[in-house]
């Protein structure tokens, strides 16, 4: 099941649950942590999309509790991106597996050049993601 996935650009990473855990204004994502329970999980992520998002956002959280936004477009087919468990690297969901570390390099794959990378600060239990 998972190789017919990956032929027709399935990604693992699923939408928040709770699709009012996050908005998007003035350049910016919030993600409120406490309405948003993937992150209760010690490696998760979620893909953000619509919400007048000029971007699609994959955010990741490590088994360190740090949090890493990508623009959700691989550099090879711009299909999206989901975290290869137990290691600091994203993947390609298409069958040619781009993968990228978390400063959005290219490590391995048909994919070129980098992986948009955006700076995430934590304040009061609200991920602050800057688009600008």
């Amino acid at each position: 099941m998972k190789i017919l996935k990956r032929i027709a650009g399935i990604c693992e990473t699923k939408l928040p649950e709770k699709q009012d855990c996050w908005r998007y204004s003035g350049g910016r994502v919030e993600i409120e942590l406490s309405k948003a329970p993937e992150f209760n999980e010690k490696e998760a992520a979620i893909r953000l999309e619509g919400k007048g998002l000029p971007k699609r956002l994959l955010i990741v959280c490590n088994g360190n509790d740090a949090y890493h936004a990508f623009e959700n477009k691989c550099t090879h087919f711009g299909r999206r991106l989901d975290p290869l468990p137990g290691q600091s690297m994203i993947q390609c969901c298409s069958i040619g597996r781009s993968t990228f570390d978390y400063s959005g390099t290219a490590v391995s794959g048909p994919g070129k050049g980098t992986v948009k990378t955006f700076p995430v600060e934590q304040n009061n239990g609200v991920l602050i993601v800057s688009l600008d």
